[in-house]
């Protein structure tokens, strides 16, 4: 029998050392990161593995409904990809806090899979390498304009949106511990 396993990698594809602009979809592009306590659990997240030296958080932006990052990955965490293991803890997270506060809310994200009961990222997350500076700058003011784009018009000026890295780049002003200029890592 022929395999029939696609040749080409996954749009998530990431490999440890290369540095890469990731965008990560709620499932159903449901407003789930709306609420602040969402937006602590992906913070944390990106802390604690930021913090044991598994990946390397350049920019950041976490929209209503999806987030963009320009990170780095340096090594597997246990026997996964660190990519694999904020989605995996964060989903867990949300689940958590849902089955403790919004039920109906959480039952959107149900799921008929086997090994699952529900679903909170859209799978094969966006990975695009960054591996020149041009591109690398393109990425960066997309992500920092993403919440005064006319279709969000969440703030209007990139600084005053708390959950974003523009003000590291605009300002230097480092309000996140684990983000690291990407200046200085190209």
């Amino acid at each position: 029998m022929a395999d029939l396993t696609p040749s080409f990698p996954r749009k998530s594809h990431i490999d440890i050392g290369n540095i890469y602009f990731w965008t990560a979809t709620i499932n159903n592009w449901i407003h789930l990161l709306e609420n602040d306590k969402f937006k602590k659990i992906i913070i944390d997240s990106l802390s604690y593995l930021s913090v044991k030296e598994k990946l390397d958080v350049f920019a950041f932006v976490i929209m209503p409904n999806h987030l963009h990052f320009i990170w780095r990955i340096n090594q597997m965490n246990g026997k996964e990809m660190p990519h694999v293991s904020f989605l995996k803890y964060t989903a867990h997270e949300f689940k958590k806090s849902l089955l403790n506060s919004d039920k109906n809310l959480l039952s959107k994200f149900r799921v008929k899979v086997e090994n699952k009961e529900y679903e909170f990222w859209q799978r094969d997350s966006l990975a695009i390498p960054l591996y020149t500076e041009s591109v690398a700058l393109q990425k960066l003011n997309y992500i920092h304009n993403n919440p005064v784009a006319p279709h969000w018009n969440l703030v209007n000026d990139i600084c005053d949106y708390e959950y974003s890295s523009a003000r590291l780049y605009e300002l230097n002003e480092k309000k996140f511990d684990f983000l690291k200029n990407l200046w200085d890592h190209f």
